[in-house]
């Protein structure tokens, strides 16, 4: 059964709603939850649903992607024809680069011939969710579809963010826009739309065809949601919607597009609560990742409250690597190898690889990315105005400290 779908991850985004995290590096490679990167979790649903031979189509700096792919992701059989490959834009087909997502797989039209699939499975590479992909092929093959879209139930006054999917009363696909003003509702639910999940699953040669004429097109935008969908339902071609069947195993669907910085926080910060919003320890859908050689994690003066100096951690998630010495952690991520010294505070952050918080420092609500070295008696997250003179604030406050910055 594996051998008839081939899959298609667009790895390739700027994400320039995320800068300065993408400022080194592409979109589907900025660091999550503490040991993860974003693409660990569509490249981990492709691995629990079965789907053995993977194309990442890469674009934007993608340097630090393709490491964490050679090291963190070499685990499949090539004797046996699985694969997870990675396809920089190559120029292939003519002068430019990737245009747009249709086009992406369009320049890589050849490895169709290669493998020859019955079924096509295209997946955005920067989503947190889980899903088994296999549910949504089974359907598609079910309905006779030539193009399936993944959606997931929203709620209205979010489409402005996202590409509304519209439906008829009997559930058959009738438009597509891309972050409307109005968006078309879900039948019988006035407040709520169906956005896309940026999940297609093609026939094989529906997918070249309308791949091939959509390239002749120079008005197009070489998108598979503003041109390739239109394309398809003006022809009367059979477009199915597939509802998103969530793994996570809780009450509310969990699926997060995290393309600006305060959902990347928020989405984040649903990993520190009590009872996490998003399951990472399930056992029966694990999230794999490239798990680099530090010692485990370890607290410092955790006895010596008198004196101020305590080395504490509480409600937060703390990777390999990290001490603690003497300072106090609280609702925070600490990725691998960051060092906490006495009498510092740090609340409501996302602090990465590497960084090193002097003495006496104070963080709160900021996302201080990787090698960064906070110096002693800094603060930062207290004062909105002074923050903005030295970094990125969000428009909900939250202080972004780029890779490498020096603080004076």
């Amino acid at each position: 059964m594996m051998r008839s779908v081939l899959t298609f991850i667009m790895a390739g985004g700027k994400g320039e709603r995320l800068y300065p995290l993408t400022k080194d590096r592409a979109k589907p490679a900025v660091p999550f939850g503490g040991i993860y990167r974003i693409i660990d979790f569509t490249l981990s649903n492709c691995i629990n649903s079965g789907l053995r031979k993977i194309y990442l189509l890469t674009q934007y700096k993608s340097a630090s992607l393709q490491r964490h792919i050679r090291l963190g992701w070499n685990i499949l059989p090539s004797e046996l024809g699985q694969f997870i490959e990675i396809l920089p834009a190559q120029q292939r087909v003519g002068e430019s680069w990737y245009l747009g997502t249709a086009d992406a797989i369009y320049q890589n039209l050849y490895t169709l011939e290669i493998d020859y699939p019955d079924e096509v499975l295209i997946l955005a590479g920067d989503h947190i969710y889980k899903m088994n992909y296999y549910t949504m092929i089974d359907y598609h093959r079910e309905q006779d579809a030539d193009l399936t879209v993944g959606v997931v139930e929203v709620d209205k006054d979010k489409a402005a963010h996202l590409g509304v999917v519209e439906v008829d009363n009997a559930g058959k696909v009738i438009g597509f826009e891309e972050k409307p003003a109005k968006p078309k509702t879900i039948p019988y639910q006035p407040d709520k739309i169906y956005a896309s999940m940026g999940i297609y699953v093609f026939k094989h040669p529906i997918l070249e065809q309308e791949l091939q004429e959509d390239a002749k097109k120079r008005s197009s935008t070489h998108d598979f949601g503003k041109d390739i969908i239109p394309q398809m339902l003006k022809k009367g071609l059979k477009v199915a919607v597939f509802n998103f069947i969530d793994e996570n195993k809780k009450e509310a669907q969990y699926w997060r597009d995290i393309g600006t910085m305060d959902a990347y926080y928020e989405a984040n910060m649903d990993l520190v609560q009590v009872d996490p919003v998003f399951n990472l320890y399930d056992k029966n859908w694990p999230i794999r990742t490239l798990q680099e050689q530090f010692p485990s994690a370890k607290t410092v003066f955790s006895g010596e409250e008198v004196t101020g100096r305590v080395g504490l951690v509480l409600d937060s998630v703390v990777s390999n690597g990290c001490i603690v010495s003497g300072g106090r952690v609280q609702r925070s991520i600490l990725s691998p190898n960051v060092r906490v010294n006495s009498y510092c505070q740090v609340y409501d952050s996302i602090l990465m690889e590497g960084v090193n918080v002097a003495r006496y420092a104070k963080i709160k609500k900021a996302i201080i990315d990787k090698d960064v070295s906070i110096p002693q008696g800094v603060v930062i997250g207290y004062d909105p105005e002074e923050d903005k003179k030295r970094f990125y604030v969000t428009e909900s406050g939250i202080v972004v400290v780029a890779k490498g910055t020096e603080i004076k």
